[in-house]
């Protein structure tokens, strides 16, 4: 069942979905632990998540993806007044994620009665 360990099942899922996986099996255990190996550092420090705002994992803990973020607002906020005509509306959000959620549409399908109010 795939809601046993969702967590882990999100990063299988973004593993599979590397360009860099193989699409044939590992050699052997060794193989498999060193792509690993290089596959955990870029997926949290280079690997930017849709889900916060295109900032890395790393960004979060450490206060970076708000200085990141505030960098974005300036330049879409700049580029929005420089040529407005390209612009349809407002600018995307980039205010810094608070609470990263797993399945928020998940979760809200499945509140309790007591929940949701």
């Amino acid at each position: 069942m795939s809601n046993n360990h969702p967590f882990s099942e999100a990063l299988f899922r973004t593993l599979k979905y590397v360009p860099a996986y193989s699409t044939k099996p590992f050699a052997d255990l060794a193989a498999a632990s060193a792509w690993v190996a290089h596959f955990v550092p870029w997926y949290n420090h280079v690997h930017q998540h849709s889900a916060i705002r295109f900032v890395t994992p790393e960004d979060r803990p450490t206060g970076r993806d708000v200085a990141l973020l505030a960098a974005r607002h300036a330049l879409y906020t700049a580029a929005r007044t420089h040529t407005p005509e390209r612009w349809s509306g407002a600018t995307r959000d980039w205010s810094p994620i608070t609470t990263v959620r797993l399945n928020p549409e998940h979760d809200r399908t499945t509140e309790s009665p007591e929940t949701a109010a």
